[in-house]
């Protein structure tokens, strides 16, 4: 299959290479010429056989607006645009509308998976019609992991994909705030002479094993009292809008809510348990991590 595929940053350029070496064809575009296939989007959808699928992985909000409004302009009738970028669900809808004015159409894509994608798959989780996910499931196909699990229609309205996503994102951001604290506490209390290997032992036999705790304990290995990490975390977006959406329908979530709550206080002071946090955020998706400025130089502002 050949597709398009707008946004060649870090998940992006590393989806690019999974479906090359699945045997697709991808003409990628992307702002930074280093790493593009075309020299527009233009000359990108210019290269695509009919019918066009293109997949967006470019930052959520105005990024995506302006892409897909640029798509629109450029496909046609039977066409396919798949929103692959961490955009909130209540946008898709709206997107879903203004390409099907053209006939385009439109399937909204939660993926998760982060630098580690390249090699052992991503998670898709998808929203859109029955015959649009159909059109691009050999692209789903390859980018899942092995096994029978790791992709999902969610629904065939649009935005599905995208809502279960963003509450996998929440139950993420508890998970490893749980994990965050527990290291916290070991670390305190001068008793355990050693919690890497504490944490290490989890990994096997335990209910608590995840991938996440796999994560921690690499990092933990490289910094065991995490000296080099600020406790600052970030938040993605997606917590916000999980818990957002927990009070539009009056549904409890209150450890989702108080790991939201964790990272805003991460903004206050160097929490401790926000290292961890910053920690594993860097190992499963490179996300950018604090750092004291070297001598002469500037701390990572990112």
């Amino acid at each position: 299959m050949h597709i398009g595929l707008v946004g060649l940053g870090k998940m992006g350029g590393n989806m690019r290479s999974r479906l090359r070496n699945g045997g697709h064809t991808v003409t990628g575009f992307d702002r930074n010429p280093e790493v593009s296939d075309a020299g527009s989007l233009e000359e990108m959808v210019e290269a695509l056989p009919s019918p066009k699928v293109v997949w967006v992985m470019v930052p959520a909000g105005d990024p995506t607006h302006q892409t897909i409004e640029a798509l629109a302009g450029l496909l046609g009738e039977g066409d396919l645009v798949i929103d692959g970028g961490n955009s909130k669900y209540t946008d898709d809808q709206l997107h879903a509308d203004d390409l099907a004015q053209k006939g385009i159409g439109f399937v909204d894509c939660g993926v998760s998976g982060g630098v580690w994608g390249l090699e052992n798959g991503y998670a898709l989780m998808c929203g859109g019609s029955d015959d649009d996910v159909a059109k691009a499931q050999p692209i789903f196909d390859t980018l899942k992991p092995e096994g029978e699990s790791g992709f999902v229609h969610a629904g065939k309205r649009p935005g599905a994909g995208h809502f279960a996503k963003m509450v996998h994102n929440g139950i993420e951001y508890a998970m490893m705030q749980a994990y965050a604290e527990g290291w916290e506490l070991l670390e305190k209390v001068k008793l355990v002479d050693n919690v890497t290997d504490v944490f290490d032992s989890w990994r096997e036999g335990t209910v608590i094993r995840s991938w996440l705790l796999d994560l921690l304990v690499a990092a933990l290995k490289e910094d065991a009292h995490l000296d080099q990490v600020a406790g600052y975390a970030e938040d993605s977006g997606e917590g916000r809008w999980t818990v957002e959406a927990a009070i539009e329908n009056a549904v409890p979530m209150h450890v989702i809510a108080a790991s939201l709550f964790a990272r805003f206080t991460s903004r206050q002071d160097d929490s401790p348990a926000m290292k961890a946090i910053a920690a594993m955020r860097n190992q499963f998706g490179g996300h950018a991590v604090h750092t004291e400025p070297p001598p002469g130089g500037d701390a990572n502002p990112d």
